[in-house]
């Protein structure tokens, strides 16, 4: 029998090949233009999220975070080798990032370049689930998703792919 894990590993394998011949339309058409994503959180903090959790983008538009919640700090780090062993969910060539811990109103941004799939985490709140996945138009060979010791809730959470490449954005 096949592990949920597995599925997803896999189905991240096939939407990637699908990157380069998949109809798709990214979030905003000039990549001069920027895209915000914000930190929320319900309540007094109990419920935490990205918004949007999954964007298509063109390469070089720039994405900026803000911590829109005014309770708790927030990070975007990258799933990367480089930053705490974390599994590599990020293309081979890109470079990681970690924003450190952004407070209230507080914002973070960069400019990806290379095509492909970025998933990234909030360093507080990963078992909560506050997770996104940014793909970068243009891959042209796939990248596996490595599994590691990702929390259930963070994968779970994760926008599929194939909703990001056929909406554009995913809002949780």
């Amino acid at each position: 029998m096949i592990s949920r894990r597995q599925v997803l590993a896999r189905g991240g394998s096939l939407a990637a090949l699908l990157l380069p011949v998949f109809p798709f339309r990214a979030y905003s058409a000039d990549p001069g233009e920027g895209v915000e994503i914000v930190m929320r959180s319900r309540g007094q903090g109990a419920h935490v999220w990205f918004d949007p959790i999954g964007l298509l983008i063109e390469p070089g538009q720039r994405l900026t975070w803000r911590n829109g919640d005014p309770v708790n700090s927030h990070t975007v780090t990258a799933y990367h080798p480089d930053i705490d062993g974390r599994p590599r969910r990020w293309p081979q060539k890109a470079k990681p990032f970690d924003s450190g811990y952004l407070l209230p109103d507080e914002t973070f941004s960069v400019i990806l370049t290379e095509p492909g799939i970025y998933d990234y985490y909030c360093m507080p709140h990963e078992y909560a689930g506050m997770v996104g996945r940014i793909i970068v138009a243009g891959a042209t060979e796939p990248e596996p998703l490595e599994q590691g010791d990702i929390p259930e809730a963070a994968l779970a959470a994760l926008p599929a792919i194939e909703d990001i490449l056929e909406k554009g954005k995913v809002e949780r």
